[in-house]
C-alpha cells in the first residue's frame, strides 16, 4: 500500500546570524586549540576574542533574537529531551522540528556554558611564560593559577561534547534521514505546505548587539 505524501515546502528556520556564529565557531575552537599548542599566543588569544564575542551574541540572540534561536523556544525539560530521544529511536519520520530539537536544544546549552567558561577563564590566565591574560592583574595569583587549571583542562570537555554533537548528527542523518548540516548551511527546513514560518529578528537589532559584543570584548582586552 503506497503512503500518501504530504506536499512539502522549504521553510526558512534558521537565520545568517545563528548560521554565523554555528560555522565561526567550528573553526575558531581548532583555531585556538592549535594556535596554543603551537605557542602562537597572539592568534591565539585574538581567536578566543572573537570566540567570546560570538558566544556573548549567541546568548544576547537568545534572549531577543529570532524564534527559532531563542532559548525559551527550544529548551523543554530534560525528560522532554529524553522521551524524544526514545520516540525517534522507535517511531522514526520526517524532521519537522521549526527549531532545535528538544535534546539537540540542550547540547546547544551545554557547548555555549563550556565555549563561554573557557574564553571566560582565559581571560584571567596568566602562565607567566607566554603571555597573560587582560584581567590576570586584577585577581590573586591563586586565582589566576585556578583559571588557568580550568583553561588548560576544560579543551577535553569540549571535545566530548563536540564529539557527542557530531555523533549525534551522523545518527540522525543515517537513522532517521534528518539532514541537520544541510539545514544549518541553507537555513530552510522541507515542511508541508501551509506551515507558518517563525519569526527572523531584525537584522539591524543583530548588527548592535554584535557590535556590543565585539566592543565589550574590546574594552576587556585593553586591560592587559
Amino acid at each position: 500500500m503506497n503512503e500518501t505524501r504530504v506536499p512539502e515546502t522549504r521553510v526558512k528556520v534558521w537565520d545568517g546570524w545563528v548560521r554565523l556564529v554555528h560555522w565561526s565557531i567550528v573553526i575558531l575552537i581548532p583555531t585556538s586549540y592549535l594556535t596554543a599548542r603551537s605557542h602562537n599566543m597572539d592568534l591565539h588569544m585574538l581567536s578566543g576574542y572573537t570566540l567570546l564575542t560570538l558566544v556573548i551574541f549567541r546568548i544576547l540572540w537568545g534572549l531577543v533574537g529570532s524564534e527559532p534561536a531563542r532559548f525559551m523556544t527550544f529548551l523543554r525539560s530534560p525528560f522532554t529531551a529524553l522521551a524524544h530521544l526514545r520516540h525517534m529511536k522507535a517511531e522514526p519520520g520526517p524532521d519537522r522540528e521549526l527549531t532545535h530539537n528538544p535534546a539537540g536544544g540542550w547540547m546547544v546549552v551545554v557547548i555555549l556554558s563550556l565555549l563561554l567558561t573557557q574564553a571566560v577563564t582565559g581571560l584571567f590566565t596568566d602562565d607567566q611564560i607566554f603571555t597573560r591574560g587582560p584581567l590576570a592583574q586584577q585577581v590573586s595569583g591563586a586565582t589566576s593559577d585556578w583559571a588557568g587549571w580550568i583553561h588548560i583542562r576544560l579543551i577535553y570537555a569540549i571535545g566530548i561534547a563536540i564529539f557527542l554533537h557530531i555523533a549525534a548528527v551522523i545518527w540522525y542523518r543515517v537513522s532517521l534521514g534528518h539532514d541537520l548540516v544541510q539545514a544549518m548551511m541553507r537555513g530552510s527546513k522541507p515542511m508541508p505546505e501551509g506551515t507558518r514560518a517563525p519569526k527572523m529578528g531584525h537584522p539591524v537589532l543583530a548588527l548592535l548587539l554584535l557590535g556590543a559584543s565585539a566592543g565589550f570584548v574590546n574594552w576587556i582586552s585593553r586591560f592587559g
